[in-house]
């Protein structure tokens, strides 16, 4: 039983390592924690779990061997995901190159279900969300583990990401960071436009 948990907690370790690891999501939360606030970044982490349990979800279920199998699936999710993130870079440049006070309001409503969406989008059209999941799954499951591992796996892991992002949102929508924000706002929105188009391409560029 100790030997299990044991395994258990590194596999948790390994999970919180990639999730804190900055990336298109987490520097997603970032900006839209310093620009709109803490309820717009916590809205933009629940699409992202969303996004993330799905695709748990999938791996859990053996659907990933069959999109293995379907290299045109994977392809599909790979071209989509690169364009979304050039279009979010697209975006973060134009705002970058935008001179003036940045607007911290707006639409409320419209803006939580874009912002809900943008978070399911950033994992569903990331071909690495759900290779990401089988490694996790392949790493925890060992041919021992008890059948009860896979829920303690999946609600661990799920536990771990809302967490790390959900720190991220609070942290980075303190009122320092709002003014940060501010005063380096087209430095940073400089720098998601790197981040997200660096990660777009990357995506484009992947062989098959």
């Amino acid at each position: 039983m100790s030997a299990q948990i044991s395994h258990l907690l590194l596999v948790y370790a390994a999970h919180l390592v990639a999730v804190a690891s900055p990336g298109p999501s987490t520097m997603a939360i970032m900006g839209v924690a310093m620009k709109q606030g803490r309820a717009a970044a916590l809205t933009l982490v629940l699409g992202i779990m969303t996004g993330s349990l799905f695709w748990a979800m999938l791996a859990a279920a053996g659907i990933s061997t069959l999109l293995a199998q379907y290299a045109g699936a994977l392809t599909a999710l790979r071209i989509g995901g690169g364009l979304y993130l050039i279009f979010l870079a697209w975006k973060a440049g134009r705002a970058a190159l935008r001179s003036g006070e940045p607007t911290m309001d707006g639409d409320v409503t419209t803006s939580r279900r874009q912002l809900y969406g943008r978070g399911v989008l950033l994992h569903l059209t990331n071909p690495k969300s759900i290779l990401g999941w089988v490694a996790i799954l392949s790493l925890g499951l060992r041919s021992d583990a008890p059948a009860a591992n896979l829920p303690i796996l999946l609600i661990g892991c799920a536990t771990i990401g809302a967490i790390t992002f959900s720190g991220y949102a609070i942290v980075f929508s303190t009122a320092f960071m709002a003014r940060a924000y501010r005063k380096a706002r087209r430095f940073i929105e400089g720098t998601l436009a790197v981040v997200f188009g660096y990660g777009g391409l990357r995506l484009l560029m992947l062989r098959p």
